[in-house]
C-alpha cells in the first residue's frame, strides 16, 4: 500500500526533465497529496503495511505535511521557471528530497529511518548551494552539513549497540529499555541538532537566510520536524534514563526559547527573524516531548504541524517582498500596506498565527504544551509566560515594521501580486486555521 505512493513519486522524476513540465509535475504532486489524504484512518496502529513501510497517525501527519509543503514549494518557485534557471534540475532535487522524507516517515525500522534521515540532508544542501542567492550560501551549507554529520555518526553506533541488546530494530518491538547516559546522548544528539535545540541551533538562521524560498520552506516546514519525530519514536526506549536527566533539556529549551525570542526582537532581517522564531517554537516542542507525558506528545505533534504551515507561509511572504524590492531588510521593507494592501492581510493573518492567536492550530498546540509543562513543574510557568509574551512582541514587530511607516524605497514595483501568490498564501493559512476544528485527530495515538 505504501509502495504505490513511493512509486508515484519515483515516476515523476523522468517527467521533471521534459520541457514545460514544471506545472504538470506540481499538479501531480497535489494529486498524490489528495490520494494520500484518502488513506486516513482513526486507528492508532500501523496501517497500509508493505514490507517495512507503514503509517500510524504520527507518520501519516508528517508525510501529509511533507507532500503539502513540497507541492507549495513548486508554486513559490515560479521565478526559477520564468528565468529558466535550471528548473528541471530543481524539480529533480525536490523529488529526491520528497522521496527521502517519505521513506523517513514511512519506515518502521530504525536503521531504514536513519538511512533516509541522513539522505534528506543532501538534496537540502544542493538546494541551498545551487539556488541560494548570496556567496555566504557555501558557508551556510557547510554549517548545515557538519552540524548534522558530527551528531549523526554517534547515532549510527548507538543503533548497532541497541540491535545487539534487543535483537530487533523494528519500532513494534521496542520493549528493551536502556538506562545508559552515553547511549541516550549518542542517540538523541542528532535530533537535538535537527530540531534545533538552543546551543546547537546556529546552523539554522544561516541556512534559512542563504536558502532560496523553497529551501526555507522545506527546512521550516518539514526538516525541523524530523528531530521531533525521531525523539517521539525512541522515547519508549529511553524511559529510565529520561526520568533522571530530562529536566536539563526542558530547562535548556525553555530558557533558550526566551533568549531566542529576545534575539528576534532586535533582528534587522525579515528571514532571520522568522528563522529565530522557529527555534523558539521548536524549543517548546522539545520541552513538551521531554516531559514524557501524553499531553506533551500530543501538543508537540500539533505544534509541529502548525509551525510547519505557519513558518513556511511567512517565508513565502518574505520572498514576495524580496522579489519586488531586492532586499530583506526591515529598513527598506516599510509601508507595504500603502503599496499592496491585500498582501498586508496575509502578513497579518500569518503573523497572528505565529503568535498563537485563535483560531490557529498554533493556539491548540501552545495550550496543550503549556498544560504539559506546567503539570511537570510549576517553575515552567515563568518561562512559558515570557515565551508567549515575546512571541506576540516579535510577531507584531514583524507585521508593523514591514507594513506601516513611510515608504522608504522609490524602486518598488507597483505590481499588486499575482493569483499564484495569493493561492500560495491561502493554502498555507487555510489548513492551519481549519485543522483546529479537527483537533481530536492529533490526540488519538
Amino acid at each position: 500500500m505504501m509502495m504505490k505512493f513511493l512509486l508515484l513519486i519515483v515516476f515523476l522524476i523522468p517527467l521533471s526533465f521534459s520541457k514545460k513540465s514544471f506545472w504538470i509535475n506540481q499538479c501531480m504532486m497535489f494529486l498524490i497529496t489528495f490520494m494520500f489524504v484518502s488513506q486516513f484512518s482513526f486507528s492508532g496502529d500501523y496501517l497500509n503495511l508493505s514490507y517495512f513501510w507503514g503509517v500510524d497517525l504520527l507518520s501519516f501527519v508528517m508525510i501529509l505535511l511533507s507532500f503539502w509543503v513540497c507541492s507549495l514549494m513548486v508554486i513559490a518557485s515560479e521565478s526559477l521557471f520564468k528565468t529558466g534557471y535550471y528548473y528541471n534540475l530543481f524539480m529533480f532535487v525536490l523529488l529526491v528530497l520528497l522521496i527521502s522524507l517519505y521513506c523517513t516517515f514511512a519506515s518502521m525500522n530504525l536503521f531504514v529511518f536513519y538511512l533516509f534521515f541522513e539522505m534528506s540532508l543532501i538534496p537540502t544542501l544542493v538546494l541551498i548551494i545551487g539556488w541560494g542567492y548570496q556567496p555566504e550560501r557555501i558557508q551556510a551549507g557547510i554549517y548545515l552539513l557538519f552540524y548534522t554529520l558530527i551528531a549523526s555518526l554517534p547515532m549510527m553506533v548507538a543503533i548497532f549497540f541497541y540491535y545487539k541488546m534487543s535483537d530487533s530494530l523494528d519500532y513494534y518491538f521496542f520493549f528493551y529499555e536502556v538506562d545508559l547516559l552515553m547511549f541516550y546522548l549518542c542517540m538523541s544528539l542528532v535530533f537535538f541538532v535537527k530540531m534545533p535545540m538552543y546551543f546547537v541551533h546556529l546552523w539554522l538562521p544561516k541556512a534559512h537566510v542563504e536558502a532560496p524560498v523553497s529551501g526555507s520552506m522545506i527546512l521550516a516546514g518539514v526538516m525541523l520536524k524530523l528531530g521531533g519525530y525521531g525523539l517521539m519514536r525512541l522515547m519508549s526506549v529511553f524511559i529510565p534514563i529520561s526520568l533522571k536527566i530530562n529536566f536539563i533539556y526542558v530547562s535548556i529549551s525553555l530558557v533558550g526559547g526566551v533568549y531566542v525570542s529576545l534575539i528576534c526582537v532586535r533582528q534587522g532581517d525579515i528571514k532571520s527573524l522568522i528563522a529565530y522564531s522557529s527555534v523558539a517554537h521548536m524549543g517548546l516542542v522539545l520541552g513538551g516531548i521531554m516531559t514524557m507525558n501524553f499531553f506533551g506528545l500530543s501538543g508537540s505533534l500539533v505544534m509541529m504541524v502548525a509551525h510547519g504551515l505557519c513558518s513556511s507561509g511567512l517565508f513565502c511572504l518574505a520572498n514576495i517582498s524580496y522579489e519586488r524590492l531586492g532586499s530583506r531588510s526591515f529598513y527598506l521593507n516599510k509601508g507595504l500596506i500603502n503599496l499592496m494592501p491585500s498582501m498586508s492581510l496575509w502578513w497579518f493573518l500569518l503573523s497572528s498565527s505565529n503568535m498563537a492567536a485563535p483560531p490557529s492550530l498554533n493556539l491548540v498546540g501552545e495550550i496543550i504544551l503549556i498544560n504539559s509543562l506546567v503539570s511537570w513543574s510549576l517553575w515552567c510557568m515563568i518561562f512559558l509566560s515570557l515565551i508567549s509574551f515575546f512571541s506576540a512582541v516579535y510577531s507584531l514587530y514583524l507585521y508593523s515594521y514591514s507594513q506601516h511607516g513611510k515608504i522608504f524605497s522609490a524602486s518598488y514595483s507597483y505590481f499588486l501580486g499575482s493569483v499564484r501568490e495569493y493561492l500560495l498564501l491561502f493554502m498555507h493559512w487555510f489548513p492551519l486555521n481549519l485543522l483546529i476544528l479537527k483537533g481530536e485527530y492529533f490526540v488519538l495515538w
